[in-house]
């Protein structure tokens, strides 16, 4: 019998040959990644319980991001709580206010195909773009794996979803998710896994890929996952790691699949979700017109470097409407500083966007950026819960950078792509 990807990376895992879904395995954890308010603030107390330490400071990774910068007395506290545990464990891999923590992990080279791995973030998965089987565990969890090293797993199924054909101009990854959390379902796929194929996945970069792993979390599975190709190897490159088998980590071309499904990108259009799910998705002209207070590019799904070149494809020669305030959170500072050193901040700034600093910030309600009662909000963040990003009666809406950038013109959500013909007429 065939073996998708996800059960071979168990298996290896596992020290098994053979996985199949259903079954209790207790695996071997490569990496396990806390950040700020997933990390010491709630473990320090329990290992101090049971006198324990960590198994292998060299696998754990330590990001804050949740709570910078601090915004008040207590996120101070809970920074310094963070900073004093990682000096006196002696973790060496701390990225302290760097940016957030799931473009920390591939960007600073701790990803690698065929990697099994846990994270104390529910959007854990977004290594799957890397080859990697990492999922989110809670605080209780995550003690566990610190103290063995170890965690148990039912093996779950995986479900393929196929994306063949070109993306049309203005339309992004982001579109394809948001369109998979109304066409398949919140939920749907529960503790299962979702990996993508298809000639349109094959062709995105891994940014891109990124999105798709990471709102995996919104569909209801435990991962999703992307198997390496050419482009992997050499982002990996990139990041400073060579991985020669990387491309080896394959599923067999007889894996059984639980459910199959297949789309058209080519049919695709710039989707905008209603509040207050991302399953209330539509193509954008079902919501063209609503006023717009507030657009926020920020978060691990929407403020990577493609992300904000794609805004500022948007805003070069054009500025941001009146009484509507744009605000871009770049999702790490080596983000920043490379969107700096190609005049993509430039673009941003002189349209009159609001540069934040790198973290979760507002995606999350933390700091700066939340809403105030009935404001209404554009973001490329990959949630849109009521209250999640300020006020339990304020109302997000979800787009592309693309389309939060073209709304963000005009004040009111608009499709990119009428914005995106005039440049190349022009």
């Amino acid at each position: 019998m065939g073996r998708t990807l996800a059960e071979k990376i168990i298996a290896r895992a596992a020290g098994r040959d053979f996985v199949q879904p259903g079954q209790i395995v207790t695996c071997r954890v490569d990496l396990a990644m806390v950040h700020d308010s997933s990390g010491p603030r709630r473990h320090k107390a329990m290992l101090e319980q049971l006198g324990a330490k960590p198994w292998d400071v060299s696998r754990i990774v330590v990001v804050t991001d949740h709570y910078v910068p601090a915004f008040d007395a207590e996120s101070a506290a809970i920074l310094d709580l963070t900073r004093r545990w990682v000096r006196d464990e002696g973790v060496a891999n701390f990225y302290d206010m760097e940016g957030i923590c799931h473009v920390i992990l591939p960007e600073r080279g701790h990803l690698r195909p065929g990697m099994f791995a846990v994270g104390g973030d529910s959007h854990s998965p977004t290594a799957g773009a890397w080859g990697c089987f990492m999922f989110g565990i809670g605080a209780t969890e995550m003690c566990g794996v610190l103290v063995t090293g170890e965690i148990w797993l039912k093996v779950p199924p995986t479900h393929l979803v196929r994306w063949n054909g070109r993306l049309g101009e203005g339309v992004a990854a982001k579109d394809i998710m948001l369109a998979l959390c109304r066409d398949v379902g919140l939920g749907t796929v529960k503790y299962g896994v979702v990996e993508y194929t298809g000639s349109a996945v094959a062709a995105s970069s891994m940014a891109e890929r990124m999105v798709l792993t990471n709102m995996s979390a919104e569909l209801g599975a435990q991962t999703g996952i992307i198997a390496p190709d050419r482009v992997t190897v050499e982002a990996l490159a990139a990041a400073g790691v060579s991985v020669p088998e990387a491309a080896s980590w394959q599923g067999d071309a007889d894996a059984i699949y639980a459910k199959v499904w297949e789309f058209d990108a080519s049919a695709l259009v710039p989707q905008v979700a209603a509040p207050h799910s991302p399953a209330n998705a539509a193509p954008v002209g079902d919501h063209r017109g609503v006023k717009i207070d507030q657009c926020y590019i920020g978060a691990c799904t929407g403020a990577k470097l493609d992300d904000l070149r794609m805004a500022a494809s948007i805003l070069r020669g054009r500025k941001v409407a009146r009484g509507t305030r744009l605000l871009v959170a770049p999702a790490s500072q080596r983000i920043t500083a490379a969107a700096a050193a190609d005049g993509t901040l430039a673009a941003l700034a002189e349209a009159g966007a609001i540069l934040m600093p790198s973290g979760c910030g507002a995606c999350a309600g933390y700091g700066a950026g939340v809403l105030a009662e009935r404001e209404v909000c554009l973001s490329s963040t990959a949630r849109n819960f009521k209250g999640r990003m300020g006020h339990s009666d304020s109302l997000v809406y979800l787009g592309s950078a693309y389309t939060v950038a073209a709304s963000a013109v005009t004040g009111r959500i608009t499709d990119p792509r009428p914005m995106l013909a005039e440049k190349v007429a022009a």
